[in-house]
Protein backbone atom coordinates (compact mmCIF):
# COMPACT_ATOMS: atom_id res chain seq x y z
CA UNK A 1 0.00 0.00 0.00
CA UNK A 2 0.97 3.75 -0.52
CA UNK A 3 3.42 5.35 2.49
CA UNK A 4 1.30 7.65 2.55
CA UNK A 5 -2.68 5.97 3.42
CA UNK A 6 -4.37 7.60 5.46
CA UNK A 7 -7.62 5.66 7.53
CA UNK A 8 -9.21 9.41 7.78
CA UNK A 9 -10.39 9.40 4.00
CA UNK A 10 -10.61 6.16 3.00
CA UNK A 11 -8.53 3.21 1.32
CA UNK A 12 -5.56 4.70 -1.11
CA UNK A 13 -7.16 1.44 -3.15
CA UNK A 14 -10.13 2.99 -4.01
CA UNK A 15 -8.81 5.11 -6.78
CA UNK A 16 -9.90 6.65 -10.31
CA UNK A 17 -6.59 7.57 -12.35
CA UNK A 18 -7.11 10.10 -14.85
CA UNK A 19 -4.66 12.58 -16.55
CA UNK A 20 -4.59 16.77 -15.55
CA UNK A 21 -7.32 17.08 -17.82
CA UNK A 22 -9.76 14.47 -16.79
CA UNK A 23 -9.88 12.10 -19.56
CA UNK A 24 -8.98 8.29 -18.95
CA UNK A 25 -5.24 7.65 -18.72
CA UNK A 26 -3.16 4.54 -19.34
CA UNK A 27 -2.24 4.50 -15.75
CA UNK A 28 -1.36 0.81 -16.12
CA UNK A 29 1.48 1.87 -18.06
CA UNK A 30 3.13 4.29 -16.42
CA UNK A 31 5.59 3.88 -13.45
CA UNK A 32 4.34 7.01 -11.07
CA UNK A 33 1.24 8.94 -10.20
CA UNK A 34 -0.39 11.77 -7.82
CA UNK A 35 -2.87 10.18 -5.39
CA UNK A 36 -5.23 13.30 -5.09
CA UNK A 37 -7.33 12.65 -1.37
CA UNK A 38 -10.55 14.53 -2.42
CA UNK A 39 -11.55 13.80 1.77
CA UNK A 40 -8.98 15.96 2.48
CA UNK A 41 -9.81 18.82 -0.20
CA UNK A 42 -13.33 18.80 1.34
CA UNK A 43 -12.03 18.58 4.80
CA UNK A 44 -9.82 22.05 4.12
CA UNK A 45 -12.94 23.81 2.08
CA UNK A 46 -14.83 23.24 6.17
CA UNK A 47 -11.64 24.43 7.59
CA UNK A 48 -11.19 27.06 5.85
CA UNK A 49 -14.89 28.60 5.98
CA UNK A 50 -14.72 28.01 9.95
CA UNK A 51 -12.28 30.58 9.76
CA UNK A 52 -13.34 32.73 7.32
CA UNK A 53 -16.60 33.83 9.62
CA UNK A 54 -19.55 35.24 7.68
CA UNK A 55 -17.85 35.64 4.72
CA UNK A 56 -18.45 33.40 1.48
CA UNK A 57 -15.42 30.66 0.56
CA UNK A 58 -14.43 31.00 -3.25
CA UNK A 59 -12.34 27.74 -3.88
CA UNK A 60 -9.75 29.02 -6.76
CA UNK A 61 -9.23 26.15 -9.29
CA UNK A 62 -7.03 27.91 -11.89
CA UNK A 63 -3.99 26.03 -13.23
CA UNK A 64 -5.98 23.02 -13.29
CA UNK A 65 -6.65 23.52 -9.29
CA UNK A 66 -2.93 23.99 -8.65
CA UNK A 67 -2.30 20.54 -10.42
CA UNK A 68 -4.84 18.72 -8.24
CA UNK A 69 -7.37 18.52 -11.17
CA UNK A 70 -9.41 20.70 -12.22
CA UNK A 71 -13.09 19.12 -12.11
CA UNK A 72 -12.85 16.65 -9.39
CA UNK A 73 -11.26 18.97 -6.98
CA UNK A 74 -13.38 21.44 -7.93
CA UNK A 75 -16.49 19.30 -6.42
CA UNK A 76 -14.84 18.33 -3.75
CA UNK A 77 -14.38 22.11 -2.93
CA UNK A 78 -18.22 22.83 -3.48
CA UNK A 79 -18.85 19.66 -1.28
CA UNK A 80 -16.53 21.45 1.71
CA UNK A 81 -18.74 24.10 1.66
CA UNK A 82 -17.15 26.38 -1.19
CA UNK A 83 -20.13 28.55 -3.00
CA UNK A 84 -18.17 30.17 -5.34
CA UNK A 85 -15.39 28.59 -7.81
CA UNK A 86 -12.53 31.17 -9.03
CA UNK A 87 -10.24 30.62 -12.24
CA UNK A 88 -7.64 32.87 -13.82
CA UNK A 89 -8.24 31.62 -17.36
CA UNK A 90 -12.10 31.86 -19.32
CA UNK A 91 -11.32 28.01 -20.76
CA UNK A 92 -11.25 27.12 -17.22
CA UNK A 93 -14.70 28.67 -16.12
CA UNK A 94 -15.85 27.28 -19.14
CA UNK A 95 -15.08 24.02 -18.52
CA UNK A 96 -16.13 23.91 -15.27
CA UNK A 97 -20.03 25.21 -16.98
CA UNK A 98 -19.83 22.10 -19.45
CA UNK A 99 -18.69 19.55 -16.77
CA UNK A 100 -22.28 20.58 -15.09
CA UNK A 101 -21.44 22.95 -12.86
CA UNK A 102 -24.15 24.98 -12.88
CA UNK A 103 -25.29 28.35 -11.48
CA UNK A 104 -27.38 26.50 -9.01
CA UNK A 105 -24.36 24.92 -7.72
CA UNK A 106 -21.87 27.85 -7.98
CA UNK A 107 -20.98 31.08 -8.78
CA UNK A 108 -17.49 31.16 -11.17
CA UNK A 109 -15.23 34.10 -11.12
CA UNK A 110 -12.93 34.55 -14.03
CA UNK A 111 -10.47 37.43 -14.47
CA UNK A 112 -7.20 37.47 -16.68
CA UNK A 113 -8.30 37.27 -20.45
CA UNK A 114 -7.29 39.79 -23.52
CA UNK A 115 -9.15 41.51 -25.64
CA UNK A 116 -11.06 39.29 -27.94
CA UNK A 117 -11.85 36.98 -25.80
CA UNK A 118 -15.32 34.46 -25.80
CA UNK A 119 -16.86 36.83 -23.28
CA UNK A 120 -20.24 36.30 -24.95
CA UNK A 121 -19.54 32.48 -23.95
CA UNK A 122 -19.20 33.52 -20.60
CA UNK A 123 -21.90 35.98 -20.05
CA UNK A 124 -24.33 33.16 -21.87
CA UNK A 125 -22.59 30.50 -18.99
CA UNK A 126 -23.96 33.02 -16.43
CA UNK A 127 -20.33 33.42 -15.69
CA UNK A 128 -19.50 36.90 -13.43
CA UNK A 129 -15.82 38.46 -15.43
CA UNK A 130 -13.63 40.61 -13.72
CA UNK A 131 -12.73 43.63 -15.33
CA UNK A 132 -9.43 45.29 -14.98
CA UNK A 133 -9.38 48.30 -17.47
CA UNK A 134 -11.57 50.49 -19.53
CA UNK A 135 -11.39 48.28 -22.40
CA UNK A 136 -12.80 45.04 -20.49
CA UNK A 137 -15.65 47.42 -19.58
CA UNK A 138 -16.64 48.33 -22.98
CA UNK A 139 -15.73 44.78 -24.39
CA UNK A 140 -17.87 42.96 -21.67
CA UNK A 141 -20.74 45.06 -22.06
CA UNK A 142 -20.83 44.54 -25.72
CA UNK A 143 -20.68 40.91 -25.09
CA UNK A 144 -23.77 41.05 -23.08
CA UNK A 145 -25.92 42.97 -25.58
CA UNK A 146 -24.42 40.04 -28.00
CA UNK A 147 -25.60 37.59 -25.56
CA UNK A 148 -29.17 39.65 -24.93
CA UNK A 149 -28.28 38.74 -20.40
CA UNK A 150 -26.57 41.20 -18.59
CA UNK A 151 -23.34 40.35 -17.15
CA UNK A 152 -22.32 40.20 -14.67
CA UNK A 153 -19.19 42.01 -13.61
CA UNK A 154 -16.31 42.45 -10.58
CA UNK A 155 -14.31 45.23 -10.54
CA UNK A 156 -10.79 44.75 -10.63
CA UNK A 157 -8.80 46.97 -8.66
CA UNK A 158 -4.90 47.62 -8.16
CA UNK A 159 -4.48 49.01 -4.00
CA UNK A 160 -0.76 48.35 -4.66
CA UNK A 161 0.12 45.03 -6.38
CA UNK A 162 1.12 46.38 -9.59
CA UNK A 163 -0.52 43.71 -11.56
CA UNK A 164 -3.62 43.40 -12.89
CA UNK A 165 -6.69 45.85 -12.23
CA UNK A 166 -7.77 49.30 -12.38
CA UNK A 167 -5.56 52.11 -10.84
CA UNK A 168 -7.34 54.41 -8.21
CA UNK A 169 -6.92 57.61 -10.36
CA UNK A 170 -8.84 55.67 -13.59
CA UNK A 171 -11.17 54.25 -11.30
CA UNK A 172 -13.77 57.24 -12.16
CA UNK A 173 -13.57 56.58 -15.78
CA UNK A 174 -14.27 53.06 -15.54
CA UNK A 175 -16.96 52.99 -13.04
CA UNK A 176 -19.09 55.45 -15.06
CA UNK A 177 -18.70 53.17 -17.78
CA UNK A 178 -20.01 50.31 -16.07
CA UNK A 179 -22.72 51.99 -14.14
CA UNK A 180 -23.99 53.62 -17.62
CA UNK A 181 -24.11 49.77 -19.05
CA UNK A 182 -26.10 48.52 -15.76
CA UNK A 183 -28.24 51.54 -16.13
CA UNK A 184 -28.79 50.01 -19.56
CA UNK A 185 -29.39 46.65 -18.73
CA UNK A 186 -26.38 45.11 -19.90
CA UNK A 187 -24.19 44.76 -17.19
CA UNK A 188 -24.82 44.08 -13.04
CA UNK A 189 -21.90 45.58 -11.15
CA UNK A 190 -21.94 42.77 -8.47
CA UNK A 191 -18.53 42.62 -6.87
CA UNK A 192 -14.93 44.98 -6.39
CA UNK A 193 -11.83 42.89 -5.30
CA UNK A 194 -7.98 43.30 -5.12
CA UNK A 195 -5.33 41.32 -4.37
CA UNK A 196 -2.85 41.74 -1.97
CA UNK A 197 1.11 42.19 -2.49
CA UNK A 198 2.33 40.46 1.20
CA UNK A 199 -0.37 38.46 2.58
CA UNK A 200 2.03 36.19 3.51
CA UNK A 201 3.86 38.81 5.90
CA UNK A 202 0.21 39.87 7.76
CA UNK A 203 2.23 42.64 9.49
CA UNK A 204 4.31 44.30 6.36
CA UNK A 205 3.40 48.01 6.12
CA UNK A 206 1.81 47.70 2.58
CA UNK A 207 -1.07 45.28 3.53
CA UNK A 208 -2.38 48.14 5.79
CA UNK A 209 -1.97 50.42 2.92
CA UNK A 210 -3.50 48.08 0.55
CA UNK A 211 -6.58 47.92 2.51
CA UNK A 212 -6.86 51.37 2.66
CA UNK A 213 -6.25 52.06 -0.67
CA UNK A 214 -9.23 49.64 -1.37
CA UNK A 215 -11.65 50.83 1.38
CA UNK A 216 -11.45 53.86 -0.66
CA UNK A 217 -12.15 52.18 -3.83
CA UNK A 218 -15.30 50.93 -2.28
CA UNK A 219 -16.26 54.49 -0.71
CA UNK A 220 -15.81 56.32 -4.62
CA UNK A 221 -17.90 53.00 -6.63
CA UNK A 222 -21.06 52.96 -3.99
CA UNK A 223 -20.93 57.25 -3.58
CA UNK A 224 -21.02 57.23 -7.29
CA UNK A 225 -24.01 54.43 -7.21
CA UNK A 226 -22.62 50.76 -7.10
CA UNK A 227 -24.30 48.06 -4.67
CA UNK A 228 -22.35 44.73 -4.28
CA UNK A 229 -23.09 42.17 -3.84
CA UNK A 230 -19.20 41.02 -2.48
CA UNK A 231 -16.37 42.64 -1.59
CA UNK A 232 -13.15 40.56 -1.11
CA UNK A 233 -9.52 41.15 -1.08
CA UNK A 234 -8.36 37.71 1.27
CA UNK A 235 -6.38 35.09 -0.18
CA UNK A 236 -4.91 31.77 1.68
CA UNK A 237 -2.74 33.94 3.79
CA UNK A 238 -5.43 36.58 3.98
CA UNK A 239 -8.03 34.03 5.17
CA UNK A 240 -5.59 32.32 7.44
CA UNK A 241 -4.14 34.91 9.11
CA UNK A 242 -5.91 38.02 8.96
CA UNK A 243 -9.75 37.83 9.99
CA UNK A 244 -9.90 41.87 9.43
CA UNK A 245 -9.72 42.09 5.85
CA UNK A 246 -12.52 39.01 4.91
CA UNK A 247 -15.27 40.81 4.13
CA UNK A 248 -17.92 39.36 2.71
CA UNK A 249 -15.78 36.52 0.26
CA UNK A 250 -12.77 34.48 1.20
CA UNK A 251 -10.83 33.54 -2.09
CA UNK A 252 -8.36 30.30 -0.94
CA UNK A 253 -6.14 28.72 -3.30
CA UNK A 254 -3.13 26.93 -2.11
CA UNK A 255 -4.66 26.19 1.37
CA UNK A 256 -7.85 24.73 -0.80
CA UNK A 257 -5.00 22.11 -1.32
CA UNK A 258 -3.91 21.86 2.23
CA UNK A 259 -0.70 23.55 1.92
CA UNK A 260 0.52 26.33 4.09
CA UNK A 261 0.93 29.79 2.03
CA UNK A 262 2.64 31.27 5.18
CA UNK A 263 5.19 28.07 6.04
CA UNK A 264 7.22 30.35 8.23
CA UNK A 265 4.24 31.06 10.56
CA UNK A 266 2.67 27.52 10.35
CA UNK A 267 2.56 24.21 9.13
CA UNK A 268 -0.55 22.78 7.26
CA UNK A 269 -1.18 20.69 10.40
CA UNK A 270 -0.87 23.89 12.12
CA UNK A 271 -3.59 25.65 10.45
CA UNK A 272 -6.34 22.06 10.71
CA UNK A 273 -5.15 21.86 6.81
CA UNK A 274 -4.33 18.27 4.86
CA UNK A 275 -2.21 18.00 2.00
CA UNK A 276 -4.14 16.46 -0.59
CA UNK A 277 -1.43 15.65 -3.03
CA UNK A 278 0.92 12.20 -2.80
CA UNK A 279 3.92 11.83 -5.58
CA UNK A 280 4.84 8.22 -5.54
CA UNK A 281 6.59 6.56 -8.53
CA UNK A 282 7.87 2.62 -8.81
CA UNK A 283 11.60 2.20 -8.93
CA UNK A 284 12.61 1.53 -12.80
CA UNK A 285 16.29 0.24 -11.85
CA UNK A 286 18.00 -1.29 -9.20
CA UNK A 287 21.75 -1.90 -9.25
CA UNK A 288 25.11 -2.04 -7.22
CA UNK A 289 27.93 -0.01 -8.56
CA UNK A 290 31.12 0.76 -7.32
CA UNK A 291 33.15 3.54 -5.01
CA UNK A 292 33.48 6.56 -7.11
CA UNK A 293 30.94 6.21 -9.70
CA UNK A 294 30.04 8.96 -10.97
CA UNK A 295 25.91 9.72 -11.35
CA UNK A 296 23.88 11.39 -13.99
CA UNK A 297 25.11 13.96 -16.03
CA UNK A 298 28.15 15.70 -15.27
CA UNK A 299 28.62 13.47 -12.37
CA UNK A 300 27.66 15.82 -9.99
CA UNK A 301 26.97 13.43 -7.75
CA UNK A 302 29.64 10.80 -6.95
CA UNK A 303 29.24 7.45 -4.69
CA UNK A 304 31.61 7.57 -1.59
CA UNK A 305 31.53 3.63 -1.28
CA UNK A 306 29.78 0.93 -2.64
CA UNK A 307 26.58 0.97 -3.29
CA UNK A 308 23.25 0.77 -4.59
CA UNK A 309 21.39 3.09 -6.60
CA UNK A 310 17.78 3.17 -7.81
CA UNK A 311 16.32 5.21 -10.75
CA UNK A 312 13.22 6.85 -10.17
CA UNK A 313 10.87 7.58 -13.36
CA UNK A 314 10.32 11.02 -12.74
CA UNK A 315 12.19 13.91 -14.65
CA UNK A 316 11.74 17.08 -14.87
CA UNK A 317 9.37 16.45 -18.12
CA UNK A 318 6.90 15.42 -15.23
CA UNK A 319 7.61 18.70 -13.78
CA UNK A 320 10.20 18.16 -10.97
CA UNK A 321 12.68 21.03 -10.56
CA UNK A 322 16.29 20.40 -12.52
CA UNK A 323 16.96 22.51 -9.31
CA UNK A 324 16.40 20.37 -6.89
CA UNK A 325 18.91 18.11 -8.40
CA UNK A 326 21.43 16.61 -5.82
CA UNK A 327 25.42 17.17 -5.34
CA UNK A 328 26.02 15.65 -1.63
CA UNK A 329 27.15 16.93 0.98
CA UNK A 330 26.94 20.57 -0.46
CA UNK A 331 23.53 20.05 -1.85
CA UNK A 332 21.14 18.07 -1.13
CA UNK A 333 18.70 17.12 -4.02
CA UNK A 334 14.88 16.78 -2.99
CA UNK A 335 13.98 14.83 -0.50
CA UNK A 336 12.60 11.05 -1.27
CA UNK A 337 10.90 8.69 1.37
CA UNK A 338 11.80 4.97 1.12
CA UNK A 339 10.02 2.45 2.50
CA UNK A 340 8.04 2.27 5.71
CA UNK A 341 4.53 3.91 6.04
CA UNK A 342 3.94 7.07 7.21
CA UNK A 343 1.66 7.15 10.48
CA UNK A 344 -1.23 10.24 10.77
CA UNK A 345 1.29 12.59 12.35
CA UNK A 346 2.99 12.21 9.37
CA UNK A 347 6.12 10.68 10.77
CA UNK A 348 8.16 7.33 9.91
CA UNK A 349 8.64 4.02 10.91
CA UNK A 350 11.51 2.35 11.81
CA UNK A 351 11.89 0.58 8.11
CA UNK A 352 11.85 4.21 6.04
CA UNK A 353 14.01 6.48 5.44
CA UNK A 354 14.44 10.02 3.99
CA UNK A 355 16.94 10.22 0.63
CA UNK A 356 17.95 12.97 -1.71
CA UNK A 357 18.48 12.89 -5.38
CA UNK A 358 21.93 12.14 -6.05
CA UNK A 359 23.33 14.07 -8.98
CA UNK A 360 21.11 15.85 -11.96
CA UNK A 361 17.42 15.65 -12.19
CA UNK A 362 17.06 14.67 -16.35
CA UNK A 363 14.11 15.03 -17.96
CA UNK A 364 12.23 11.83 -17.65
CA UNK A 365 14.15 10.14 -14.27
CA UNK A 366 16.61 10.77 -11.26
CA UNK A 367 18.87 8.49 -9.29
CA UNK A 368 18.91 8.11 -5.66
CA UNK A 369 22.08 6.39 -3.58
CA UNK A 370 19.98 3.27 -1.59
CA UNK A 371 23.05 2.96 -0.31
CA UNK A 372 25.30 -0.41 0.61
CA UNK A 373 22.94 -2.54 2.34
CA UNK A 374 19.75 -1.62 0.42
CA UNK A 375 17.00 -4.39 -0.47
CA UNK A 376 14.93 -2.19 -2.67
CA UNK A 377 14.01 -3.95 -5.86
CA UNK A 378 12.53 -2.42 -8.97
CA UNK A 379 8.76 -1.76 -8.79
CA UNK A 380 9.03 -0.85 -5.25
CA UNK A 381 7.50 2.27 -4.40
CA UNK A 382 9.25 5.68 -3.22
CA UNK A 383 7.16 8.62 -2.22
CA UNK A 384 8.43 12.16 -3.44
CA UNK A 385 6.11 13.88 -1.00
CA UNK A 386 2.51 13.68 0.42
CA UNK A 387 0.59 14.87 3.98
CA UNK A 388 4.13 14.16 6.29
CA UNK A 389 5.24 15.97 8.88
CA UNK A 390 8.36 17.67 7.03
CA UNK A 391 11.56 16.98 7.41
CA UNK A 392 12.29 19.78 9.74
CA UNK A 393 9.95 17.59 12.29
CA UNK A 394 11.50 14.80 11.65
CA UNK A 395 8.84 13.82 9.35
CA UNK A 396 7.79 12.60 5.67
CA UNK A 397 9.20 14.83 2.92
CA UNK A 398 6.60 17.39 1.70
CA UNK A 399 5.71 19.70 -1.07
CA UNK A 400 7.49 22.53 0.94
CA UNK A 401 10.64 20.04 1.44
CA UNK A 402 10.80 20.01 -2.30
CA UNK A 403 10.01 23.71 -2.66
CA UNK A 404 13.05 24.16 -0.51
CA UNK A 405 15.54 22.13 -1.99
CA UNK A 406 14.50 23.96 -5.96
CA UNK A 407 14.92 27.51 -4.48
CA UNK A 408 10.82 28.28 -5.09
CA UNK A 409 7.70 27.94 -3.56
CA UNK A 410 4.90 24.52 -2.82
CA UNK A 411 2.65 26.09 -4.66
CA UNK A 412 5.20 25.53 -7.89
CA UNK A 413 5.82 22.49 -7.19
CA UNK A 414 2.42 21.05 -7.68
CA UNK A 415 1.17 23.06 -10.01
CA UNK A 416 4.22 21.69 -12.65
CA UNK A 417 3.42 18.33 -12.41
CA UNK A 418 3.14 17.57 -15.80
CA UNK A 419 -0.01 15.69 -17.60
CA UNK A 420 1.39 12.58 -18.27
CA UNK A 421 1.72 11.86 -14.51
CA UNK A 422 -1.78 10.16 -14.02
CA UNK A 423 -3.79 11.68 -11.33
CA UNK A 424 -5.70 8.91 -8.57
CA UNK A 425 -8.39 10.22 -6.99
CA UNK A 426 -9.93 8.71 -3.72
CA UNK A 427 -12.40 9.87 -1.60
CA UNK A 428 -13.63 9.62 1.85
CA UNK A 429 -14.44 11.49 5.17
CA UNK A 430 -13.66 14.64 5.85
CA UNK A 431 -11.89 15.34 9.26
CA UNK A 432 -9.46 17.32 10.23
CA UNK A 433 -5.97 15.78 11.29
CA UNK A 434 -5.54 15.11 14.99
CA UNK A 435 -2.20 13.85 15.46
CA UNK A 436 0.23 16.45 16.58
CA UNK A 437 3.75 16.60 14.84
CA UNK A 438 6.28 14.80 15.24
CA UNK A 439 10.26 16.36 16.30
CA UNK A 440 13.42 15.35 15.30
CA UNK A 441 16.01 15.14 12.08
CA UNK A 442 15.91 13.48 8.91
CA UNK A 443 15.47 9.35 8.77
CA UNK A 444 19.19 8.19 7.84
CA UNK A 445 20.74 4.94 7.06
CA UNK A 446 21.46 2.93 10.11
CA UNK A 447 22.62 -0.27 8.87
CA UNK A 448 20.87 -2.81 6.67
CA UNK A 449 17.55 -2.63 5.38
CA UNK A 450 14.96 -5.17 6.70
CA UNK A 451 14.34 -7.70 4.98
CA UNK A 452 10.90 -8.09 2.69
CA UNK A 453 9.16 -11.24 3.41
CA UNK A 454 6.00 -9.93 1.94
CA UNK A 455 7.23 -9.09 -1.09
CA UNK A 456 5.05 -11.10 -2.53
CA UNK A 457 2.06 -9.23 -0.73
CA UNK A 458 3.20 -5.79 -2.16
CA UNK A 459 1.04 -4.40 -4.70
CA UNK A 460 2.89 -1.95 -7.34
CA UNK A 461 1.25 1.23 -8.62
CA UNK A 462 -0.70 -0.73 -11.30
CA UNK A 463 -1.89 -3.37 -9.52
CA UNK A 464 -3.37 -0.41 -6.69
CA UNK A 465 -4.80 1.61 -10.10
CA UNK A 466 -7.02 -1.37 -10.89
CA UNK A 467 -8.81 -2.51 -7.61
CA UNK A 468 -11.59 -1.61 -6.68
CA UNK A 469 -12.33 2.04 -7.61
CA UNK A 470 -14.62 5.10 -5.93
CA UNK A 471 -14.21 8.34 -6.48
CA UNK A 472 -16.37 11.87 -5.30
CA UNK A 473 -18.28 13.12 -8.33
Amino acid sequence: MSPFSDPRHGSADDVTPLTAAGAPYPADHYPARAVIDLGAIRSNVEALASRAGTAQVMAVVKADAYGHGLLPSARAALAGGATWLGTAQVSEALALRAAGIGPDQARILTWLYAPGAPLRALVEAEIDVSVASLWAVEEVADAARAAGRPARVHLKIDTGLGRNGIMPDQLPAALDAALRAESEGVLSVVGIWSHFAFADEPEHPTVLHQVEVFDEAVRTAEGAGARFEVRHLANSAATLTNPGVHYDLVRPGLAVYGLSPVPQLGTPDDFGLIPAMTLEAELATVKRVPEGQGVSYAHAYTTSQATVLGVVPLGYADGIPRHASGALPEQPGGPVLVGGPVDEAGGIDGTGRVLHVAGRVCMDQFVLDLGPYAAEQAGDVVTLFGPGAGLARGGAPTAEDWALAAGTISYEITTRLGARVPRVYRGGGASGPTAEPTTGGDATLGGPAPARADRAQDHTLRDRTHDDQEWLS
